[in-house]
């Protein structure tokens, strides 16, 4: 029935309506007239700008610290940091080569073997500093003991010559480092004998002897040359401490010799002279009258930047 039959469609030309050709048109010229002027980079520059300031706002910063301390962007935060991929990544970045040379520039970098060692010897500069402070408080109350204990006068000034405890720790100092070099060299020694001689065993009393004499002229080369050349052993030097002469810091190698030969003879009445700093007006030992020096306090070292009390006095 031709009333039921679906009209005929019209053939497509494929052209688009008139409409939307003129509409197409006049959005390219208006595009080509607006590059012309620059109008369009304009309008990006108000774009980008306008953007900025929405970001830079502070509703877009409260925005932003809303959206970090939700709860819901935490667990998102926790899964991603507790998810396996975070692990693979760290392991593949610290197998990498680069990382390995990272690494090693660090380590060999000149700044920072000279940051370890600065670091270092700031903290062995701080201990003996804190340590100076507790043996020059000593010696004060070791004097004033006998001092009373002698009926002598109290002093009116600070001494500034070291007492008795500044000395002896000091002395203590050098006799451990003394003792570890001789120990490590006549372990060496008796290996190499062991070895090369076949001798063990029990140390007979002539190696006894010969190992007393060979301390004793090895402590008394230690002491002499640091008393010649810097006026101050490793132990002095650690709490601050030392030697001079009446005519300078340097006190010689014949003053040094004369000073040892006084040490030797402070000790044989049980160690009196050297005992009599505690009392004596200028803290001096006999070995100190015998060779006429004088053991002096120095200034405080710069100590390093971790310690809590820089500008007190010792």
């Amino acid at each position: 029935m031709a009333d039921d039959a679906t009209p005929p469609r019209r053939p497509e030309t494929g052209r688009r309506p008139l409409l939307g050709r003129l509409v197409g048109a006049g959005t390219r010229g208006a595009g080509r007239v607006a590059g012309a002027t620059g109008i369009d980079a304009a309008l990006e520059e108000a774009a980008s700008a306008a953007v900025v300031r929405a970001l830079e706002s502070p509703a877009a910063e409260r925005a932003l610290a809303q959206a970090l301390e939700s709860e819901a962007v935490e667990r998102s935060m926790n899964r991603v940091v507790d998810s396996e991929m975070i692990d693979r990544v760290w392991e593949r970045l610290l197998a990498s080569d680069e990382a390995q040379k990272l690494v090693e520039r660090i380590a060999e970098a000149p700044e920072v073997r000279q940051a370890i060692a600065a670091q270092g010897v700031g903290l062995i500069d701080d201990l003996g500093a804190q340590v100076a402070r507790v043996t020059r408080h000593l010696d004060d109350v070791v004097e004033s003991f006998f001092r009373t204990l002698l009926r002598r006068p109290k002093r009116d000034a600070e001494p500034r010559n070291a007492g008795l405890i500044s000395r002896g720790v000091a002395f203590a100092i050098d006799g451990g480092i003394l003792n570890l070099i001789f120990l490590a060299a006549s372990t060496l020694i008796a290996s190499a004998a062991s070895v090369a001689l076949g001798v063990g065993g029990d140390v007979s009393l002539e190696a006894a002897l010969a190992g007393t004499a060979i301390w004793l002229a090895a402590s008394s080369t230690y002491l002499v040359a640091f008393w010649s050349l810097s006026g101050e052993t490793p132990g002095m030097r650690f709490l601050d401490i030392r030697l001079e002469g009446p005519d300078g810091r340097r006190i010689g190698l014949r003053r040094a010799l004369r000073r040892l030969v006084g040490v030797a003879l402070s000790i044989l009445p049980f160690g009196l002279g050297l005992l009599m700093c505690a009392w004596e007006e200028r803290r001096r030992t006999f070995a100190d009258r015998f060779a006429q020096t004088e053991v002096r306090y120095l200034e405080p070292k710069q100590e390093a930047p971790w310690s809590g009390d820089q500008d007190a006095s010792r």
